[in-house]
């Protein structure tokens, strides 16, 4: 009986440390040496940001293959990033993984290609405060937040990080 106690702890030991392991679930890399999360997906008709929103512009949703800039990624578990235009004024994209099956790196930087769909969606108050904390904001910078918002969100099936940013 004690052997099976400690064959228990140990199998719940391996498990606990491989779910918070590193986060390279659902990674491979393509024939360029980039980085793919998620999905394989050929980079064909890749939109770039800003052109995205302009196709954007009066749908509810949209299908596509977009180039985007990473502004943030959740500092917890990668589990979120958001994507952002170099020019002003711009609305930024918040992207999620499909079936939360992959993560980006915590330190990712410069552009990434996204497949998926980008629609529009209300996020509630304690939605917001959650990804603000993930992202490490002050406290007070939480608690300012104290109204839903409609977001541009994009569930994305496959990332490609090209190799030249990767560290």
């Amino acid at each position: 009986m004690k052997s099976i106690r400690i064959a228990t702890v140990i199998i719940i030991a391996v498990l606990l440390y491989a779910c918070g392991g590193t986060n390279t679930a659902g990674t491979t890399t393509d024939k360029s040496g980039n980085i793919v999360k998620g999905e394989t997906f050929e980079a064909k008709n890749v939109i770039a940001y800003d052109d995205f929103l302009n196709q954007l512009e009066g749908k509810d949703s949209l299908r596509a293959v977009v180039r985007g800039k990473v502004e943030s990624v959740c500092q917890v578990k990668g589990c979120w990033m958001n994507i952002v235009s170099d020019m002003e004024g711009k609305e930024e994209m918040f992207v999620k993984f499909k079936d939360y099956g992959f993560f980006m790196p915590l330190d990712l930087e410069g552009e990434v290609i996204m497949n998926g769909i980008a629609y529009r969606e209300i996020t509630s108050v304690d939605e917001l405060r959650h990804y603000a904390e993930d992202e490490g904001k002050s406290k007070e910078e939480i608690e300012a937040i104290t109204e839903p918002q409609v977001e541009l969100k994009f569930m994305a099936s496959g990332v490609i990080i090209e190799n030249k940013q990767i560290k």
